[in-house]
């Protein structure tokens, strides 16, 4: 207990590394989706509600930077933060052609990335397992372009495989 205590601490501030094989959630179709598994990528994950606005317009955002670089360097992960009925939020997802993983995440539950203070809040994950931003509010294509950019100028950026 004080091991995951300690780890839990180690995660919530911007720049230290996260643990990887810890964060394992379920999609909306009960497939598991791991970090550790995502490991020399970005991963931007993405805490969101349907009932939020902000959230509801960077969708289409999400959706073309997931396609863009899916297969390349980075993926999205959305993250459900609200209490949901399954099955009407398998409806919002098909509605909306959400082409990147849903995790729902109800509110309460603890998140390795510390307390979500708003909607939309994304986490950007860096190749390395850093956190290399935490960005509340909307977020555009190119914001998240621009913060990939940056973490690829830093150091370790410099030696990552995703930045070349």
């Amino acid at each position: 207990m004080r091991r995951l205590l300690a780890l839990l601490l180690l995660l919530v501030t911007q720049g230290t590394v996260w643990a990887a094989d810890g964060l394992v959630l379920k999609d909306t179709e009960g497939r598991e989706h791991r970090l550790s598994e995502l490991e020399g990528k970005f991963v931007v994950v993405n805490f969101w509600a349907t009932w939020c606005p902000p959230c509801l317009e960077e969708i289409p955002e999400l959706i073309r930077f997931h396609d863009t670089h899916k297969d390349k360097d980075a993926v999205v992960w959305g993250i459900n933060h609200e209490k949901a009925d399954p099955a009407k939020l398998a409806r919002f997802i098909d509605e909306q052609m959400i082409s990147y993983p849903i995790l729902p995440l109800p509110p309460g539950r603890p998140t390795p990335f510390g307390p979500i203070r708003g909607l939309p809040t994304t986490v950007l994950i860096a190749p390395d397992g850093t956190i290399a931003r935490t960005h509340l509010g909307a977020i555009t294509h190119d914001t998240l372009e621009r913060y990939m950019r940056e973490w690829c100028a830093t150091p370790a950026g410099k030696e990552s495989k995703a930045c070349r």
